[in-house]
């Protein structure tokens, strides 16, 4: 129908007229209560945002001079995150001089990795980033 036949109607029934598809031959529109259309609109995306699985990022830190024991503590602190479904962030920290080498830093995340390649595997190679190393693991 005309446009202004359309818009008639809609006045009658105090009620809007808006257009759904404009790209359409002929576009296509709709005689309904616009306030409520957005309402409903932005319920549904509400719903949407709420139905979607945030994935949570955890960070292990270690410095290339942990001891053993301390990295086994973080490493079971890395398996638990992986296998609970959150990514770990594995970051190696360099204070002073220790920067000058970091293939003890990259021999330390290609360990971790080792060790937890049953429960993650690697979505982020080791790379620096300031005056760290780090690495991110992803479960599987």
């Amino acid at each position: 129908m005309p446009p202004r036949q359309a818009l008639q109607i809609a006045q009658e029934r105090e009620l809007d007229l808006v257009e759904v598809a404009p790209n359409a031959k002929p576009p296509v529109c709709r005689i309904l209560d616009f306030g409520k259309y957005q309402y409903e609109q932005a319920k549904r995306e509400r719903q949407a945002r709420k139905a979607q699985k945030q994935v949570e990022v955890k960070e292990v830190r270690l410095r290339p001079k942990t001891g053993e024991h301390d990295t086994e503590v973080r490493l079971r602190h890395a398996r638990k995150f992986l296998e609970s479904g959150a990514k770990v962030k594995v970051r190696v920290r360099f204070r002073g001089r220790e920067i000058r080498h970091p293939e003890v830093a990259r021999e330390i995340l290609a360990d971790f990795a080792k060790q937890l390649a049953d429960v993650g595997e690697i979505e982020t190679h080791p790379n620096m980033e300031g005056r760290s190393l780090l690495m991110i693991l992803a479960p599987k």
